[in-house]
């Protein structure tokens, strides 16, 4: 069983660690370090141990939100750890009067895109070129929600 929860990281290295452990092109540890002296608010999917499975770092503005960061550590992932974070975090925004959330994601992240679009994100633009990659760069979709 695994529960979500806001939280606040003591320790950027620990989110960069884990992006670094899922994913190709992460973070460097110097962005969390700023997103979190910043404010932005972190939302921790932890196991029954305690340990962090996953987190989604957000910056919100008034009304608004922006999904900064997603990431749910390698050995979690196809398991719907992503779905649970996703709904357990929307709902807490709806429940603090927040009614869009943004994001945007790699083109080529399939099975990113696909949690997005059943979660009730559509996509609201592209920018080009915008993420690199090994040998040029890639789009990045752009998504909205309504809350």
């Amino acid at each position: 069983m695994s529960s979500v929860r806001l939280f606040h990281p003591t320790d950027p290295q620990q989110l960069a660690d884990l992006e670094q452990q899922a994913t190709q092109h992460s973070w460097r540890v110097g962005q969390y370090r700023d997103s979190l002296a910043a404010g932005y608010p972190c939302y921790g999917l932890f196991g029954d141990d305690g340990s962090l499975m996953g987190f989604a770092l957000i910056m919100r503005v008034l009304d608004e939100a922006e999904i900064l960061n997603i990431v749910i550590a390698k050995e979690h992932q196809s398991q719907g750890f992503g779905l649970q974070l996703m709904q357990s975090m929307l709902q807490n925004l709806r429940d603090d009067c927040c009614h869009r959330l943004f994001l945007e994601v790699r083109e080529s992240n399939a099975p990113a895109r696909k949690l997005y679009q059943r979660c009730g994100f559509r996509q609201c633009g592209l920018r080009k070129n915008y993420y690199p990659v090994s040998g040029g760069r890639e789009h990045a979709i752009l998504m909205e929600a309504s809350l």
